[in-house]
């Protein structure tokens, strides 16, 4: 037996069980050296970089710790935004899907407060939520974390860096002092020592080396490209369309600096024929999931974001990044360039540097501990040029969690009903009153059909095309 086997750990059947049937043949190093002492019940610092599987490394030493009974809230996740809580519970509910009766509850802002402290009257197991929110719950008695076990700290550096120290004291301070604390940061800045002090007891040091980020020629497998081009400010987004048009990439999550550029460059992009949408904090939640299932699903091909979008989505198949300008700080940096090369794909990180960012660029060159390596600017564009189509049409289904619907339902509704080739259909993702279901553009029309004409779970349900907007289904 291998020690990076999870059949060498102290797990429940269940839990292997589940991680058998998600497919992880392996421990990521993050697992390997962290699940030990969290399965033991140590306080731990962990320094790991986005996607080493941090998330799975607690949530089995969570889930592991729990009873069924009662049905209290024994662990708690505290992430910085709402896009991470919801990929952090929805990890959590796959590692639990062999373990019966364990709710998992996502208490963030942006949903009805309402809905949710009717959800925790009802009881929950493992909470995942934001600063703010947890301790508006806590304020107004709706949240109990008497019979706390576990508390996780995600990506601790980014929760300082957006000024949630205060609330997060708030609510640690509703928390047990006998418990296990686990604090997960991508990088160690003296405020996360600072953190750890206050939260934890005798902590162990755990810091796992970057395996992706790699020297700017290389590349290849399960590693990230580095690419620097010199620009002016003012043609930034006209040598974004020039790389875009020859690199051509699948999916391309651009970063901007501010939220007005990155209208821009969504408005431009639109303009000259690509399918690009853009997603900052000044979209109400609703729009901004919206346009994520979109991206996810690979019907929109170009995301411009602000640094909400650095943190917090698990995209698995993301072929580039774009920085639009670098930013201040060299941990933004590492953590744009994180979204991409993840579950051993082969990633790309472009920046656009222009004299503004001389300042940026040298704090990144000396965090990586070599310079930046600049290339030729990509070829100006042909008149005839046409951007490239999405490879695939996202439809919207007009139900979801609330009525019972599973990925499996819209699967077999298209395959075994519909007659469409399984290998056509992409990303299925189920929200609480709608589906998202990804399929091939050489498929759609006849998806459309079979779903608007047939049924799902044995109902008709409602579906169209989604756009760049959500539009209800008609």
């Amino acid at each position: 037996m291998s020690s990076s086997d999870f059949s060498s750990l102290n797990l429940p059947a269940a839990l292997l069980e589940a991680v058998d049937s998600l497919g992880f043949t392996a421990m990521t190093p993050v697992q390997a050296q962290a699940l030990p002492g969290i399965l033991a019940g140590k306080d731990l610092i962990v320094q790991a970089e986005p996607g080493s599987g941090k998330t799975a490394a607690f949530g089995l030493g969570m889930l592991a710790g729990l009873s069924p009974h009662p049905i209290a809230v024994q662990a708690l996740a505290v992430c910085p935004t709402r896009e991470l809580a919801d990929q952090v519970s929805i990890e959590l509910r796959r590692l639990a899907r062999r373990t019966p009766n364990i709710k998992v509850l996502t208490l963030c802002g942006g949903a009805p407060f309402g809905a949710q402290r009717a959800s925790l009257a009802q009881g929950a197991h493992i909470v995942v939520g934001t600063p703010g929110r947890l301790e508006e719950h806590l304020r107004k008695n709706s949240l109990d974390l008497s019979r706390l076990l576990v508390l996780v700290l995600d990506e601790a550096d980014r929760m300082l860096d957006m000024g949630f120290a205060p609330q997060l004291a708030r609510v640690v301070q509703h928390a047990p002092e006998a418990r296990q604390t686990l604090l997960f940061s991508a990088t160690y800045p003296s405020s996360i020592s600072e953190l750890s002090r206050s939260y934890q007891r005798a902590p162990s040091r755990i810091t796992v080396p970057s395996t992706r980020l790699v020297a700017p020629e290389g590349g290849g497998a399960g590693g990230v490209e580095e690419r620097f081009y010199r620009v002016r400010a003012s043609e930034r987004t006209a040598i974004l369309v020039r790389w875009l048009a020859s690199a051509r990439p699948e999916s391309t999550l651009v970063f901007c600096n501010t939220r007005k550029e990155c209208d821009e460059v969504a408005s431009e992009l639109g303009r000259l024929g690509w399918v690009a949408a853009c997603i900052h904090s000044d979209l109400a939640q609703q729009e901004r999931q919206h346009v994520m299932r979109m991206f996810i699903g690979k019907s929109c091909s170009v995301l411009a974001a602000t640094d909400v979008a650095a943190r917090g989505w698990d995209i698995s198949e993301l072929s580039a990044i774009v920085n639009l300008g670098l930013s201040r700080e060299p941990s933004v940096y590492l953590h744009r360039v994180g979204r991409t090369g993840r579950a051993g794909q082969p990633g790309l990180a472009i920046s656009l540097v222009s004299d503004e960012d001389a300042g940026p660029l040298r704090a990144i060159e000396r965090s990586q501990g070599r310079p930046a390596t600049f290339h030729e600017l990509p070829p100006a564009l042909p008149k005839s040029h046409q951007p490239a189509l999405p490879p695939m049409v996202t439809l919207l289904l007009g139900a979801g969690k609330k009525k019972k619907l599973r990925p499996g339902d819209v699967l077999g509704a298209l395959t075994a009903e519909g007659g469409i080739d399984a290998a056509d259909v992409g990303a299925i993702q189920i929200d609480d009153a709608y589906a998202y279901v990804a399929v091939s553009q050489e498929s759609a029309e006849r998806a459309l059909l079979v779903l608007s004409k047939g049924q799902v779970k044995g109902r008709q349900v409602k579906v169209r095309k989604a756009g760049l907007s959500f539009r209800e289904p008609q």
